[in-house]
């Protein structure tokens, strides 16, 4: 008798410790916490504007999970457990990644753009600090040759070169565009110059995430990184800022951009400004809370300018379907443009 007091205590206990944790952590089958998948560039960001619409709501909401844009989408598609999708590329929306989940279409919120970021251990590396010294000299002359200068020392093998794999983070594909422009603008137009160094010069290190690569480039394996400026900011690192067409940060350059194409293994993907884009999810059991931070998010852009990126105002809706209510009512407001299909 004594021993199955002790285990109906026991039981007692555990589904106490079970819904003590359940509620600390706002989960409860009335009242589930918001689920959000972000690129992992963005998580800072994420985790900021999540924490604000707490603040603001009551809303329970847990921490961002991070990753790899595409790698992520395919996540979700699989069936991971989610309410919301932030990510950098478009792309990353497609049916094809996001199945049953696709919702159809996404909000771009905040601007970004492509830097080269470096470490104080770059600096101890003189093959590298020679390359600095060109970005530098060409960003003072905008000068088309000594931009040649710097990518050709850049690309040589004297140093490696962080590249994420296009298949999983768009950072990564944002990288092979910046090179593809850069043979095109100073190669004479040849778009593979600068790639076809890189390969042949083995001049790159890859990973599935521009994230992977932060901790390799502090310790001095990598020289250098292709990321998101505002994951420069956030990470504590130095940074060589590129022109326009090459940073891929600006609204004003779409049509040229656009004109070049990587090619994945989901189809070929055209070049576009770098916009953070949000989107719940299709098959939602958390729809209000979605939507009303979706609403939270487009109204509070301004909190990501402390991390380098550039609020969009209005915020920009893309949808190859007809757009939710509620998002279209944002649209009536004006605090949305329609620019089309997804």
């Amino acid at each position: 008798m004594a021993s199955k007091k002790m285990i109906s205590l026991s039981a007692a206990i555990a589904v106490v410790a079970v819904v003590a944790v359940y509620a600390v952590s706002g989960i409860s089958n009335s009242n589930p916490a918001l689920i959000t998948y972000s690129a992992d560039a963005y998580v800072q960001e994420s985790n900021a504007l999540l924490n604000a619409f707490h603040n603001s709501s009551g809303v329970h909401i847990s921490p961002a999970v991070g990753g790899g844009s595409f790698a992520v989408a395919r996540q979700i598609g699989q069936g991971a457990p989610s309410d919301i999708f932030i990510s950098v590329s478009s792309g990353a929306y497609a049916r094809s990644y996001l199945q049953s989940r696709y919702s159809g279409w996404a909000v771009a919120f905040a601007a970004d753009q492509l830097v080269i970021a470096y470490s104080s251990a770059t600096l101890q590396n003189s093959s590298a600090r020679a390359v600095i010294a060109d970005f530098r000299t060409a960003a003072s002359t905008n000068s088309s040759s000594s931009y040649f200068n710097a990518f050709q020392n850049f690309t040589s093998g004297s140093t490696k070169i962080g590249i994420a794999n296009p298949a999983d983070d768009p950072a990564g594909l944002r990288g092979w565009f910046a090179l593809e422009i850069a043979g095109y603008l100073y190669a004479g137009g040849n778009r593979s110059y600068f790639t076809g160094n890189v390969n042949q010069n083995n001049a790159y290190v890859p990973s599935t995430s521009a994230a992977t690569l932060v901790a390799p480039l502090v310790a001095g394996d990598i020289q250098f990184l292709f990321i998101y400026k505002s994951a420069a900011i956030s990470d504590g690192l130095h940074f060589l800022s590129l022109p326009p067409e090459i940073n891929q940060g600006s609204s004003n350059l779409t049509s040229f951009y656009s004109g070049f194409t990587y090619a994945l293994s989901t189809g070929n993907v055209s070049c576009s400004p770098i916009y953070l884009f949000i989107t719940v999810l299709a098959n939602n059991t958390n729809e209000k809370a979605s939507m009303e931070f979706v609403q939270f998010v487009v109204s509070h852009t301004s909190l990501l300018g402390t991390f380098g990126m550039t609020p969009l105002s209005p915020a920009i809706v893309f949808s190859s379907v007809p757009l939710p209510s509620s998002v279209e009512n944002l649209v009536k407001e004006g605090a949305l443009s329609n620019e089309g299909a997804l």
